[in-house]
């Protein structure tokens, strides 16, 4: 019995530092995204504060974290520059409510369809996005770059957090490595007197609880035709994030998360965000790195990062403000170096070429773009291959029978993209006067493979040439226009199968 409380107090301790160093590490994040987007520094922070602490209690996959992003950020600052706040507010809102229906409708597990290479491709190119955005800290207000003394620092500084990050770990897990360094380089700092960028210099955190607020907008169609689009956008962009976060936490954890349950609870965190002043959020690959990394686990982590960043907010904004920014993108490149999938590398001489042109043309599309247009070329690409390859395995065997006709037994899938080679296997003028052609390995599977197999029936009749089609399905002999007479029927022998085809709908 003692041991069992041991067991469970360890693990609560665990999820609640790991939650500690979450908290820290994403206060300059959400900060930063709420300048991409246009509105004040705690417009993000409450973001942080409220996405991440309703999806990890009614909804959120254990470990991870969610919270204001950058992928959603980057849509919301032409709604902000347009019409205003107080219409992402509404947005935030509607954004939810529309997650929420993607949730019941079940339309998470279709992440499971989404191709091995582009989820490759997502953490890679995710993993560059992070790394990009501290850079920005190693400028100067102005726009300039750090130089002299104060990069010496700064590197140094940031090298020292990845060092301790690294090592700790090897000689204790009592305290999260993350946690340890923000320590030991915040008492260098301070003790020390070192000129270096803090959090403060960033902004301010200080405020209070975040107020309830409906949006302040006209409510009429007008208001909807301008809200509705860039909920639509941010919907997909945040339940794409989170189900592929989701996915990846799967594999580090070897656990399975449930899809429709981060939808729901993405989505009501996000309505009640948008109540609250908030800019709405998604799951934060960066930073549930950063949590599992540090031991968290379970759903507590989450809540105790949200509320600790609440507390930032109400009571510790002076001493949070001290925080040296060297130890968060410290912290932020070691997350960087774990995301990475490394072996991608190895892949180059290993995978197939497809996969890997995939995988990098999702890594190139996220940096360039954003998360969702990235995945969805992954996807079509993926798709595209993938029939370019089945269309290759169209061919046909061929010889005279006893009654002298030329019989084509044709092999593979007939459909859009493999109609080319398939039209390439017969010689209409110089084959006999009666031909066969059988369809008993293959299958015909859309409309485009039903206009061919018209085109090679008129293309015999005009060599005055005598065609059969055995093998064909019933609903490909009601489809076909001028073959549909030359299919032969045998019950016991034919296929029953259906084309993708709108003329029986």
């Amino acid at each position: 019995m003692f041991q069992l409380y041991y067991n469970h107090a360890a693990k609560a301790k665990d999820d609640i530092l790991s939650g500690l160093t979450v908290a820290l590490a994403l206060v300059p994040e959400a900060v930063a995204f709420a300048f991409v987007a246009g509105v004040h520094p705690l417009v993000g922070l409450y973001a942080a504060f409220m996405v991440g602490l309703i999806t990890s209690l009614i909804g959120g996959r254990p470990g991870m974290i969610s919270g204001a992003t950058g992928a959603l950020a980057v849509v919301m600052v032409a709604l902000v520059a347009q019409h205003g706040i107080e219409y992402l507010f509404a947005t935030v809102v509607l954004m939810g409510f529309i997650q929420i229906g993607a949730g019941l409708l079940k339309l998470g597990k279709f992440i499971r369809m989404v191709p091995y290479p582009v989820l490759i491709g997502f953490v890679n190119g995710l993993a560059i996005v992070i790394f990009l955005a501290q850079l920005q800290q190693l400028q100067f207000e102005d726009g300039s770059w750090m130089s002299g003394t104060p990069m010496y620092i700064m590197g140094g500084l940031i090298l020292l957090t990845m060092l301790i990050m690294h090592f700790l770990p090897k000689l204790t897990r009592a305290i999260p490595s993350g946690l340890a360094a923000i320590i030991v380089i915040s008492s260098i700092v301070i003790l020390g007197g070192l000129d270096t960028k803090s959090v403060g210099d960033i902004a301010s955190i200080g405020g209070g609880f975040p107020p309830f607020h409906i949006p302040e907008i006209p409510m009429n169609f007008e208001t909807l035709q301008i809200i509705l689009p860039y909920a639509f956008i941010l919907a997909a962009i945040g339940l794409i994030e989170s189900l592929l976060t989701m996915s990846v936490i799967d594999e580090m954890t070897d656990t399975r998360g449930q899809g429709n349950r981060v939808c729901i609870g993405q989505g009501t965190s996000n309505i009640v965000t948008g109540f609250f002043g908030g800019m709405g959020g998604c799951a934060m690959i960066g930073q549930s790195m950063i949590n599992i990394s540090s031991g968290g686990l379970r759903n507590l982590s989450g809540i105790a990062a949200a509320l600790f960043l609440l507390s930032f907010i109400l009571f510790a904004s002076p001493l949070i403000e001290l925080i040296p920014v060297a130890a968060l993108v410290g912290i932020m490149f070691m997350v960087v170096i774990g995301t990475f999938e490394w072996g991608t590398f190895n892949m180059l001489n290993k995978a197939p070429r497809e996969d890997v042109f995939v995988s990098i043309l999702v890594a190139a599309v996220t940096v360039a773009t954003d998360l969702a247009v990235a995945v969805i070329v992954g996807v079509i690409a993926t798709a595209l291959i993938f029939a370019w390859k089945q269309a290759r395995h169209v061919y046909a065997e061929t010889h005279i029978n006893e009654n002298g006709s030329k019989v084509y037994v044709v092999h593979g899938p007939l459909f859009f993209a493999s109609i080319h080679r398939f039209n390439e296997l017969f010689n209409v003028k110089n084959d006999p006067d009666d031909v066969i052609v059988d369809f008993a390995h293959s299958r015909v599977a859309d409309h485009s493979a039903i206009e061919t197999i018209d085109s090679l029936a008129n293309k015999y009749t005009k060599e005055g040439k005598t065609l059969h089609l055995r093998h064909l399905s019933i609903e490909c002999k009601a489809l076909l226009e001028d073959a549909g007479d030359l299919v032969e029927i045998n019950i016991k022998e034919d296929p029953h199968y259906h084309v993708a085809d709108d003329k029986l709908a």
